[in-house]
């Protein structure tokens, strides 16, 4: 079976990657696909780059199970060598999977002029269309579905520039940030909520104004991974609590996941934030009488 994408038709695998969650795909998620599936088609590499959070590997991963492919996510330092790199290779080139290589970028620039032409032996022998060749050393049988995926954090300390080899071999494209209230509308109705969409601007819009109104501190985090926190969270007591008011579930999931995190400073603004966000509603006291027993017993 083949899967086709504008000019580009790739073979589906059947690899079984099991029952799990799938990326909500808006705009940005579709041009990187098309992107990514245009640079395979070619046999070339997939270069996401963008700042932290916009979702450069979690697209990479989707894209392998759209695919039906095995998917390697490997994070990067500067401790990397060209020898590791090179067994990792060895690895990929035998089971014809997909690897991803986050913050590739902090490998020192040396080690990426070595990998550089790792990587252009195997695109050369994947284009020829081989069985098999010599790689490092050994002979290996060649799987023409085998990839490397690269995502970049530009413009952070310890980031070196790609070596001009290195990038010819990948296509990149630009990861900006994601569009939030889709994300959590999408993710809240697959949770059971009915009112998905209010809760979805409204969690936007908290962080939002967490953003401009607490102080900055560097624990403080009102990005994509901390909406999805949220979503977890309140996911979590809709199964729990399926006939609740649903403002009443958001508003504590809100709370669970960021109380513990602001200084004693901010929490009466977050706190009047979200009582304009969320007015009327009041949340029950929970009751700790069990616990509090618990602790009496053993203490």
């Amino acid at each position: 079976m083949m899967v086709r994408i504008l000019n580009a038709e790739l073979l589906y695998c059947y690899e079984y990657l099991g029952n799990s969650e799938r990326l909500v795909i808006t705009p940005l998620t579709d041009k990187c696909y098309r992107t990514l599936c245009g640079a395979v088609y070619l046999s070339y590499g997939g270069a996401p780059e963008g700042p932290a959070g916009t979702g450069k590997t979690e697209t990479v991963k989707d894209l392998a199970k759209a695919l039906a492919r095995m998917c390697v996510v490997f994070n990067c330092s500067d401790g990397l060598d060209f020898e590791s790199m090179g067994k990792f290779f060895k690895g990929l080139i035998a089971t014809g999977g997909w690897s991803c290589f986050d913050e590739f970028n902090r490998i020192k620039p040396d080690v990426l002029s070595v990998i550089a032409q790792q990587l252009l032996d195997i695109q050369n022998a994947i284009k020829a269309g081989m069985h098999e060749f010599m790689f490092e050393g050994t002979m290996l049988p060649v799987r023409p579905t085998t990839n490397c995926f690269i995502t970049m954090n530009p413009g952070y300390a310890g980031r070196s520039d790609l070596p001009d080899n290195l990038k010819a071999l990948f296509r990149t494209v630009a990861m900006m940030v994601p569009n939030y209230a889709l994300i959590a509308e999408n993710v809240l109705y697959s949770y059971g909520f009915r009112d998905a969409a209010p809760l979805a601007r409204k969690i936007v819009a908290t962080y939002k104004l967490c953003s401009e109104q607490l102080s900055y501190q560097p624990h403080y985090d009102y990005g994509m991974r901390a909406v999805k926190s949220v979503l977890i969270a309140a996911g979590s007591l809709k199964r729990r609590y399926p006939e609740e008011n649903e403002m009443i579930l958001f508003l504590r999931s809100i709370n669970d996941v960021n109380l513990a995190k602001f200084l004693s400073h901010d929490l009466p603004l977050f706190e009047g934030i979200t009582s304009d966000l969320f007015p009327g509603i009041e949340l029950p006291v929970p009751d700790y009488e069990r616990l509090m027993e618990c602790l009496l017993e053993n203490c």
